[in-house]
């Protein structure tokens, strides 16, 4: 094909169908003409050389040219499309390096496969160019709820025409096995929306939480303004479901304004969401009510929070065991997903077991190291007292206080605490040594004998061993494998070490043997630091 006054006007005509139909620029449709063009002149006149060629917008005339660059003597690479200043001479009257020497070329025919090459830069260009657009109308978006038509479904993925663009469905992002047919309406969360190299960048989800926050927000004005707001949510996609949500205007029932007149609007949300049952549930500051409003329907008897280890256990009467679990777990799962604490659940009869049991294992303690007998064993745990570093260590006026427990009484109870302990610390240091812990460890501030030795017996017996250890290796953290949360015991989980103060120790190690910057040890101290290690423990890192 020649381009000649024949079909100059097709050009732009082509051009603009081309931009109408895609909803892009023309200008763009046609820069990638121009490019076609050029690559198709350069087959015909050497590969080397610089062809340009320039489509007159108003009467689509083509012009071919040839473009050389003034370069110093020793930049020339390319004797087709670059000269020196000498060389240049003929040409210009007083060249000078960067300067261009622009001559016209003939026009070229495009042979079968010269088109067909200009065709497809043509089209890969305008790919380009709709993706770019799509980027940028879509990517303030991501958040929110959109509605389109099905097209097609590939490999179980579901492609969704949204207007002006596609978006894509993912099998793991649909709700149970909901099943759709071309041109079915649907309404998904616009859960991401990215620059990819090919296919569609709008990623849909009908089973992130936030689907179900933007649903209620829809069906709630009082949401939508401000009044109430949806503070976290947990769902289990198809099934069941937990919102939280908190009223700014003491007037307005929080709970009842979601669920609406006759419930209403939570139908709404439900039947959007296939029938998942939805637990509205008021927010609260305190996170052992709000705990017990997120086990609902089940009733709670005692609440027992370990804020070191955000852990915490429920007590539940014996008949609401069931109920507070739920099926297969679900409604636990849910809770601890909304309260984003570890939740144990114990019936009243386990709890009373379980006292008992850690009541009579203190007390077996103080008889066989304290030497005493069993009534004035049980009378110190009774008083609080959980180990012999409490004993030995506490303000003598503590124990003193203690009816029948005079000064001297209390003296001889530290002094044997004490010694028990230091012959305690002196049987852990020579088993670590036997084991083959070496002095850099024994000697690191902050592990006790009996610490090194349990490190030892793991394998960590130099500092250089210590420093390259997980936080969660020491501390224990929680790996997920298969959906199901499994626990994974630290090396010093025994003796009450947390993440922060595992992560601490082990960067100060790290310090000591030059392998970090002392700087980095400011950043490491944030309490965010072991929530991190946590969450990457947990995703596999």
């Amino acid at each position: 094909m020649a381009i000649t006054s024949a079909n100059q006007l097709e050009l732009l005509q082509t051009a603009e169908a081309v931009a109408r139909e895609k909803m892009i620029d023309p200008d763009l449709v046609i820069q990638a003409m121009e490019d076609s063009l050029a690559r198709a002149a350069k087959s015909r006149y050497g590969s080397e050389m610089d062809i340009r060629v320039h489509i007159d917008r108003k009467t689509g005339n083509a012009t071919f040219t040839r473009v050389r660059t003034v370069v110093e003597d020793e930049e020339v690479e390319n004797y087709q499309a670059q000269l020196t200043v000498k060389q240049a001479e003929p040409y210009l009257a007083n060249p000078k390096v960067g300067d261009e020497i622009v001559d016209q070329v003939p026009p070229v025919e495009l042979g079968r496969i010269a088109a067909q090459s200009a065709k497809q830069v043509i089209l890969q260009k305008v790919r380009e160019a709709e993706r770019d657009r799509q980027y940028e109308e879509f990517k303030d978006r991501a958040g929110t709820i959109i509605n389109g038509v099905v097209k097609r479904e590939e490999y179980g993925n579901i492609i969704v025409d949204v207007g002006r663009g596609e978006a894509i469905l993912r099998r793991n992002e649909k709700i149970g096995r909901e099943s759709y047919r071309p041109n079915d309406r649907i309404r998904a969360y616009v859960k991401d929306v990215r620059r990819e190299s090919r296919g569609p960048q709008i990623f849909l989800s009908r089973t992130d939480p936030q689907f179900m926050a933007e649903l209620f927000k829809m069906e709630v004005p009082e949401i939508y303004d401000g009044v109430i707001e949806i503070k976290a949510c947990a769902r289990d996609p198809g099934s069941r479901a937990k919102i939280a949500v908190i009223s700014y205007d003491n007037s307005i029932d929080p709970v009842g304004a979601c669920v609406g007149m006759r419930g209403s609007r939570v139908q709404a949300v439900v039947g959007e969401l296939q029938g998942e049952k939805i637990d509205i549930i008021p927010w609260s500051d305190d996170q052992a009510t709000f705990l017990v409003n997120a086990l609902q329907p089940a009733e709670v008897a005692k609440v027992v929070f370990d804020e070191d280890a955000s852990r915490i256990e429920v007590v539940v009467p014996d008949e609401q065991l069931s109920l507070a679990i739920g099926r297969r777990g679900q409604n636990v799962r849910l809770a601890s997903q909304l309260t984003g604490l570890d939740i144990d659940i114990l019936t009243e009869e386990e709890e009373s077991k379980r006292r008992q049991a850690e009541f009579n294992a203190r007390t077996k303690l103080f008889v066989d190291a304290l030497d005493l007998d069993e009534f004035f064993a049980q009378l110190l745990v009774a008083e609080g007292f959980t180990n012999l570093e409490e004993v030995a260590y506490v303000d003598l006026d503590e124990l003193t206080s203690i009816e029948g427990v005079d000064e001297s009484t209390a003296e001889e109870l530290q002094t044997r605490a004490r010694e028990n302990l230091e012959a305690a610390n002196r049987a852990a240091l020579e088993n670590a040594r036997a084991l083959g812990a070496e002095d850099s460890l024994i000697e690191f501030e902050g592990l006790t004998p009996q610490m090194v030795e349990a490190l030892a017996k793991d394998d960590v017996k130099t500092l250089e061993d210590f420093a390259t250890c997980a936080d969660w290796e020491l501390a224990g953290g929680w790996t997920t494998e298969n959906g199901q949360r499994k626990k994974d015991e630290g090396i010093l989980e025994p003796f009450d070490v947390s993440l922060e103060e595992a992560q601490n120790m082990v960067m100060t190690a790290r310090v000591m043997l030059g392998w970090v910057d002392p700087t980095e040890m400011e950043s490491v101290a944030e309490p965010e630091a072991a929530t991190e290690a946590t969450e990457d423990k947990e995703a596999g890192v």
